[in-house]
């Protein structure tokens, strides 16, 4: 299965949109100058496309296999993984952005989420390892004691061990209250953990020497409720004062489960204690386990977001291809031969969409990472807030969107391969299959959604997306007074867009307290408005950098490579114009449906589903 980087695009993004300079200039990220960074993309990219892509389909082929040996639980996994993980982090790029003090690379979030992207396109299932350690290393980071960063962080950094999180129970989902694995308190201030875990993200395999799983769990004195639940590190073998590995710890994957996709990854079923007890060590404090474990689940989130990207972007690549090479039935007009179908009007349409929204998303993925850098780094602490504020917005807009975006993209694919998308050799289908655990893991849509609502808009009575909305009407009028009639164009789309944020936006301010359940009838409507809406104010924030490139003859500047061509900014241009035709339109009908749908969900009973 091939995959070539976008690096032109990537490139684009991070100078133009994110503002990689302005990154760069950040305290602690001055290593992230344009050249050194196009250093980064490029070797990224020769990893994605000459390692990680060609295991794709070998991954889902054979996927991941569990054994009960007696002696032990063994997952094994498919031919090439280890290797390629092997070489992963002998090339450092599982440390890309974490603490130099550890052992990391200490380059900023915008850098990682292009790497990152590149990893998802190329190989979802490999990508959910790094991914899961990741999350873990920072949730250890800010809430383990000195003595666990010390104990384990250079190794997870390095890649040597990897980490899980282990939240979900069979009998919780996603209930976090209903959570039942306990940890019983040792004389030597550990504990003894006992309990199941489900769907557990590489709880076990064969590609490093040690895991190292966060888990949930009560004490014998913690109250009910998601107020009773603390966190605790339980690695697979403990570790000796020296850092080298002592006994395995009690804690096996007793199953995997068999998924419609992603089977490279095994998705383990983890038991804790049944032979007396695995060793855990509390994490923090007793009893706020939860929150520590969000710190993990919103990183996660973020990166889920950006596996929507960077399956859209695979997918729309290998569509792409083939609409070139199927030659089928004449063209509507002006040609008595058969055509390539990308000469077809309808083929045309489902590859912009396709091609519109994947360059929307990367806007909006990359430019919340260099919010987050800006949260981080900032030395101005109003700024550093300002910044935080739009990412806890736009944090489940990037999960929740970009995947449900990513699953639409993925169907658009196999429908242009046709008959041939619905057979596996072609590789579209998979696409499709894999894609679609990202609108349901680390939370589904509609948690999404809610949290959207609830806690990012309607408990600050909007204020964040009030200025946001300001900068989105600032971008509108910048197009609106261009010459350039594709800018006006996206400028009249986005302006109704802008309107029909306003408008839903107000609605759930005004209602959310007294009418909350129909408000929470429009949640997801509102989270596809508000992520549709943001993309084409990105999009349109594009327009206007292209026109700038054109106007100064089209060339990037010189640390940035080739950059974009003058071909380019017009394909930009035209990509913009048609998401502004074709998506933006929508805007209107999604916040009627949000303002005045809600009323109708409400008023079904049983018997009327």
């Amino acid at each position: 299965m091939n995959y070539a980087t976008p690096l032109q695009d990537m490139q684009f993004v991070l100078k133009e949109i994110a503002g990689l300079d302005r990154v760069a200039a950040l305290p602690g990220c001055e290593e992230a100058t344009a050249d050194v960074v196009a250093a980064i993309l490029e070797e990224a990219g020769k990893f994605a496309g000459g390692v990680l892509a060609p295991l794709n389909q070998v991954g889902d082929r054979i996927g991941a296999k569990w054994q009960d040996t007696g002696a032990d639980k063994i997952v094994t996994m498919p031919a090439g993984f280890g290797d390629a993980y092997r070489q992963f982090v002998e090339n450092g790029w599982n440390g890309i952005d974490q603490n130099p003090e550890f052992g990391g690379q200490g380059l900023p979030r915008l850098v990682s989420a292009a790497v990152r992207e590149m990893w998802k396109s190329a190989n979802h299932a490999f990508s959910l390892c790094p991914m899961l350690t990741g999350g873990a290393i920072e949730a250890l980071e800010l809430c383990g004691s000195a003595e666990q960063k010390a104990r384990y962080l250079p190794k997870m950094i390095s890649g040597e061990w990897t980490g899980t999180m282990n939240i979900t129970e069979p009998q919780a989902g996603s209930d976090l209250a209903a959570i039942r694995s306990r940890a019983e308190p040792r004389a030597d201030g550990s504990y003894r953990v006992f309990g199941q875990k489900i769907f557990i993200t590489y709880g076990e395999h064969d590609m490093a020497e040690n895991i190292v799983h966060l888990v949930l769990a009560r004490t014998p004195t913690a109250p009910p409720g998601v107020k009773g639940i603390s966190l605790f590190v339980v690695p697979k073998f403990l570790v000796n004062a020296d850092g080298s590995l002592g006994a395995r710890n009690d804690a096996y994957c007793v199953s995997m489960e068999h998924k419609l996709g992603i089977h490279a990854s095994p998705t383990c079923v983890m038991s804790f204690g049944d032979n007396g007890g695995a060793t855990g060590y509390l994490v923090g404090k007793e009893n706020e386990g939860l929150k520590y474990m969000f710190v993990m689940m919103n990183s996660a989130r973020y990166a889920v977001g950006l596996e929507g990207l960077g399956h859209a972007e695979a997918a729309y690549q290998h569509a792409l291809a083939y609409a070139k090479e199927r030659v089928q039935s004449r063209a509507i007009e002006g040609s008595t031969d058969s055509v390539a179908i990308v000469q077809h009007p309808d083929v045309r349409r489902m590859l912009m969409l396709m091609k519109s929204q994947t360059e929307a998303m990367r806007a909006l993925a990359y430019f919340t990472a260099a919010a987050h850098d800006a949260a981080l780094h900032h030395a101005d602490a109003a700024e550093r807030q300002k910044n935080q504020a739009f990412v806890d917005l736009m944090t489940p807009v990037v999960k929740g969107w970009l995947t449900e975006t990513a699953n639409r993209i993925a169907y658009l694919g196999v429908q242009v391969h046709g008959g041939m998308g619905f057979v596996e050799e072609t590789g579209a289908a998979q696409f499709m299959r894999d894609a679609r655990i990202t609108t349901i893991y680390e939370g589904t849509t509609g948690i999404q959604a809610n949290d959207l609502i609830g806690r990012k808009i309607a408990r600050e009575g909007g204020a964040t997306l009030k200025t946001v909305i300001a900068e989105m009407r600032a971008t509108q009028a910048e197009l609106a007074a261009a010459a350039d009639a594709d800018a006006r164009a996206v400028a009249a789309a986005l302006a109704t867009g802008i309107d029909a944020v306003e408008q839903a936006g107000a609605y759930i301010v005004a209602e959310y307290g007294a009418n909350v359940r129909e408000v929470a009838a429009g949640a997801v409507p509102f989270l596809e408005l508000m992520g549709s809406v943001a993309g084409g104010w990105l999009m349109g924030r594009a327009t206007l950098a292209a026109l700038r490139r054109i106007a100064a003859g089209g060339t990037a500047p010189a640390e940035l490579g080739a950059g974009a061509t003058v071909d380019f900014c017009r394909a930009k241009l035209k990509t913009a114009r048609f998401y502004a035709d074709h998506v933006l339109a929508a805007a209107p009908g999604l916040a009627r449906a949000i303002v005045a749908g809600g009323a109708s969900v409400l008023a079904l009973d049983e018997a009327s589903l």
